[in-house]
């Protein structure tokens, strides 16, 4: 196991958001209030810290104002159809105003804009009841444009008054359609048979209900200080993707969330444009366990077991997490909406959310003769509050000196999703696999340029190594992967063409006076600010590029647009001098034919050709305009869900793995004494026996077996 001697710089970095305290920078002190006044020196505090200490130190002018207003009225009205073309000429005489603002000036964009959001909010409400008081031809051949980055603002309000009738006449036949679906289930002499007609008005009604809710939460959520908090993370958003700012009932809930000691499903939840998505999933938990539920699914119902579902379109975060939170071993069925338009309904059994089974875990895979071990670490955790708290690379360590115990020839790591955590923790465990040298070099904003080593001579593991990543593995996974691949110590398997991309690191900057010691919270909220870059040993930033990986298994996330790249004011890539680090070159030739000859593999394996043009198909499909004429939209519908079965289908292996643990993880598994706990392993040893990227992997793992190389393991 590795020494923690020699890593003097503890920085973490994650996917999602990961607090600091520091509690000497307090950039606000005074009384917290609602006032303009209170607003304004917050805002100026905030464009102190990004104009003094962001990496990037934006130029905060003209340029950057006009930005951040067109990005400011996106927000405000995504799907172009709240405000009419003549509000924005209004608003135009402030584009230049931002930068004033935050230099001190007074604040007149909220005001002036929030007063006529006001007045067209009001307006929208009384038009959609007023289309909704009459019945729709879905005989009519028209379209409804659900990719709102094609249009302009609505130039007039006839205009306006157009999209909202397709956007009601859209949400209305799919429940319409779904109705239909569930009548064909019953006998025309059923007491539940409703006519068209009737079914026609059971879905507009249930679109009004929508609707109004919708309405009521956009009230709510954009009082003024809501609409003052959405401007100054869209200003902090402008300048990088993961500066942000979190006024205090924010923070204090995503403090909660990462606490634990609730009963829920395992998942945290983002609010966007009205509606609730998944924006990650804890593993080992209900949601989790289900294998149905991902980042970025969309959540439409909340049902409280056998009883009614609520539509929670327009609800806040904080109003859904109260629907799905609730008693211990209690049903909560959610009606998901996943990426490729298709709809489910997921039923999960509420349990105690806490993070000791999200930790690394094992199995032994048997195939083809061989024996190889698997290791799943869902994040890079690390407990520093803690003298004997968790520490994923020790985890990982103990994992493989009980594979290693039981003779398995090669190890398959896998790192798919994950998200990041703790930079220390990366350093720690690529020295498992290699000797003394560097890992992963860091640049700050005056260009200084750390070098972080592996300081421990010794290896714990010297033999085949293979890493699994994908898409969602983003920050402290891609630097693990990059090491590996620099060093050419294993080769990297991703499911798409590069991993997620993020090489910023971010610290948290209290604002104002502290409330609560306990929790760190003070009075003005925190703002996450990007502060340093990471950069591979060979020179090149992760950032933006992600991790290529040296070969690609393609999957259904391979063309969807989530990865750093796809953010707009995402930092850009580049590279700065190469670490001094060597490579065993014999090992590296050897390394470098397996890869060659696994890559004619997957060109010639039909089931992931398949799974790549039915992901293509879809990417190109599912931005297309949608047709509301009835028969056109079921044979579209059918087409989808015809496409995503198939792919799920071939992702998911005709006859399991065989799969066992090691010998001391057999209690846990089968003879647990908390039977719902054995009974989750049991479930995630089930799900990754059927995975076909995992089969898949260890045939190429096998390969690197079966070349026998020999690693020198030498930086001398």
């Amino acid at each position: 196991m590795k020494s923690r001697k020699g890593i003097i710089v503890l920085v973490a970095l994650t996917f999602g958001i990961l607090f600091f305290a520091f509690a000497n920078n307090n950039i606000l002190n005074g009384k917290s209030d609602d006032t303009l006044s209170q607003k304004k020196k917050l805002l100026v505090s905030i464009g102190v810290l990004i104009e003094k200490q962001h990496y990037s130190s934006p130029k905060i002018d003209d340029k950057f104002s006009k930005q951040v207003f067109k990005d400011f009225l996106d927000a405000l009205d995504n799907e172009k159809n709240i405000f009419i073309q003549s509000d924005i000429d209004g608003f135009k005489k402030y584009e230049n105003y931002v930068d004033d603002e935050i230099h001190g000036a007074d604040l007149k964009i909220v005001p002036s804009i929030s007063s006529v959001y006001e007045q067209r909010i009001n307006e929208t409400v009384a038009i959609y009841k007023n289309i909704l008081a009459n019945p729709f031809d879905f005989s009519k051949d028209e379209d409804y444009i659900t990719d709102f980055k094609t249009l302009d603002f609505a130039k007039d309000e006839t205009n306006k008054k157009d999209r909202w009738r397709k956007k009601i006449k859209y949400l209305t036949l799919e429940r319409y359609v779904d109705l239909l679906s569930q009548r064909d289930k019953l006998s025309s002499t059923d007491t539940a048979y409703k006519t068209d007609a009737q079914l026609e008005q059971l879905a507009r009604d249930r679109v009004m209900g929508i609707m109004d809710k919708t309405f009521q939460k956009i009230k709510v959520s954009y009082s003024f200080d809501k609409l003052f908090n959405t401007y100054v993370n869209v200003i902090t958003n402008t300048v990088d993707p993961h500066t942000d700012y979190f006024p205090p009932v924010e923070k204090r809930a995503f403090d909660e969330s990462m606490s634990g000691r609730f009963y829920g499903i395992g998942a945290q939840l983002q609010e966007q444009d009205g509606i609730i998505k998944i924006a990650s999933v804890i593993a080992g938990y209900p949601a989790w366990r289900s294998g149905e539920i991902e980042p970025n699914d969309i959540i439409v119902k909340v049902a409280q077991g056998n009883e009614d579902a609520v539509d929670i379109t327009g609800y806040e975060v904080t109003d859904a997490v109260k629907l799905i939170r609730g008693n211990k071993g209690t049903e909560v069925r959610l009606t998901i909406k996943k990426q490729n338009g298709t709809v489910k309904v997921v039923s999960l059994i509420r349990d105690e959310i806490i993070q000791d089974e999200s930790y690394v875990r094992s199995a032994v895979i048997h195939e083809n003769g061989k024996k190889m071990g698997y290791i799943y670490l869902p994040d890079f955790y690390a407990d520093f509050e803690r003298a004997n708290g968790a520490r994923c690379s020790e985890d990982v360590a103990n994992e493989l000196i009980k594979l290693k115990a039981e003779n398995v020839e090669g190890i398959i790591l896998d790192l798919r999703s994950n998200g990041g955590g703790s930079l220390y923790e990366v350093v720690q465990m690529v020295g498992l696999f290699i000797q003394d040298g560097p890992v992963v070099q860091v640049k700050d904003k005056a260009g200084k340029v750390s070098v972080l080593n592996d300081e421990n001579p010794s290896v714990l593991y010297t033999g085949p190594l293979v890493v699994m990543v994908n898409g969602f593995s983003a920050s402290a996974s891609e630097i693990f992967a990059a090491a590996i691949q620099d060093y050419k110590r294993g080769i990297i398997i991703g499911t798409n063409s590069s991993t997620y991309g993020k090489g910023t690191v971010q610290r948290n900057i209290p604002l104002g006076n502290v409330i609560d010691y306990s929790t760190g919270s003070t009075e003005f909220g925190a703002v996450k600010l990007t502060f340093q870059k990471f950069y591979r040993i060979n020179g090149g930033s992760t950032q933006l590029k992600g991790v290529e990986p040296d070969i690609v298994l393609h999957d259904t996330y391979e063309y969807l647009e989530f990865r750093e790249k796809d953010n707009k004011d995402a930092l850009p890539w580049d590279e700065i001098q190469k670490a001094n680090y060597n490579i065993d070159k014999t090992a590296a030739t050897e390394l470098d034919k397996v890869i060659a000859e696994d890559k004619k593999k997957v060109e010639g394996n039909s089931t992931l050709n398949i799974i790549h043009n039915d992901a293509l198909w879809l990417a190109k499909n599912t931005k297309k305009p949608v047709s509301l004429d009835l028969n056109k939209y079921k044979e579209f519908q059918k087409s989808i869900k015809s496409t995503v079965a198939q792919i799920a289908t071939l992702s998911k292996l005709k006859q399991d793995m065989n799969i066992t643990v090691a010998k001391p993880d057999e209690a846990k598994y089968f003879s647990n004494t908390d039977k719902a706990k054995g009974e989750r392993y049991q479930a995630w040893l089930k799900n990754i026996k059927g995975d076909m990227y995992i089969q898949t992997t260890t045939s190429f793992l096998i390969d690197l077996i079966n070349k026998k190389i020999n690693y020198t393991f030498s930086n001398n």
